[in-house]
């Protein structure tokens, strides 16, 4: 059953061109039983497993040296993104259940419409450059980094038209791009929830990790055969559907405990 949740998060997250882990959470959350942040935790360890695998078929299509070309794009990004997905990891950790249920599916809302609005409206670049350039591309890394330590997710979704829109990037590039920024930030938020008694989850459930991380891989190398093979028309809306009826089930969610602390316990699939 993980392994085959996996490959369906991984091929609707391949058939767009992204990892899928939003679909993943509401799954580790609703189908699974994981507590919201052992969940959190969870998506997050098998996000950067998809990114790590993602990342030498990324570079096969665009190169290190064109990536290079273009090192300040990503240094910008990160400048914001790790101090992001810092302070993101650490709001967290502190948050009652309750709140974090409340605050996941108001993020899940904003992936739907960041869904929707990325392969349905065309925006071009903006026509910031220098030091405002700067500033905005570290600015938007911050608030990605947060979305992305508490989603537990890579944050292609929010990175790619970003690099798109401030630099001007085509959206081969751009996705080879926030995988760089990805994987660091990911990495610091990982770090950072280490600290916290509840990434024990982990250790207590590392089978069905393992299992549910290679059907994500496998869902998403298919997916990205099939990637096109369904028309955005269709695609989209459905996903953005299943993205606000799993924000509506995690708004009423209720654990029996909602004290500080409370959902930190490993949670066993």
């Amino acid at each position: 059953m993980a392994f085959a949740a996996g490959a369906a998060v991984g091929l609707l997250g391949g058939m767009i061109g992204l990892g899928g882990a939003e679909f993943r959470l509401p799954l580790l959350i609703g189908v699974f039983g994981f507590a919201a942040l052992s969940a959190v935790i969870v998506n997050k360890a098998l996000s950067l497993v998809v990114v790590l695998v993602a990342l030498p078929a990324r570079l096969a299509e665009v190169s290190v040296a064109e990536l290079t070309a273009h090192w300040s794009v990503a240094a910008d990004l990160l400048a914001g993104s790790l101090l992001g997905a810092w302070a993101g990891a650490s709001w967290a950790v502190r948050m009652r259940g309750a709140t974090l249920y409340r605050m996941l599916a108001v993020l899940l809302v904003a992936m739907a419409a960041a869904l929707v609005a990325t392969h349905t409206i065309t925006v071009g670049p903006t026509d910031l450059a220098g030091p405002t350039q700067t500033i905005a591309g570290a600015s938007a890394g911050f608030g990605i980094g947060v979305v992305a330590a508490i989603m537990g997710v890579a944050g292609g979704e929010l990175l790619i038209p970003t690099i798109m829109l401030l630099y001007a990037l085509d959206i081969k590039t751009a996705g080879s791009l926030s995988l760089v920024v990805s994987l660091p930030t990911m990495l610091v938020a990982f770090a950072r929830y280490s600290q916290d008694n509840s990434f024990a989850v982990l250790g207590a459930n590392v089978r069905f990790a393992a299992v549910m991380a290679a059907g994500s891989v496998t869902g998403a190398l298919l997916g990205g055969l099939l990637l096109g093979v369904i028309p955005d028309l269709v695609l989209i809306p459905v996903l953005a559907v299943i993205l606000l009826i799993s924000a509506i089930k995690l708004a009423h969610h209720t654990t029996p405990d909602s004290r500080p602390g409370a959902d930190r316990r490993p949670r066993r699939a």
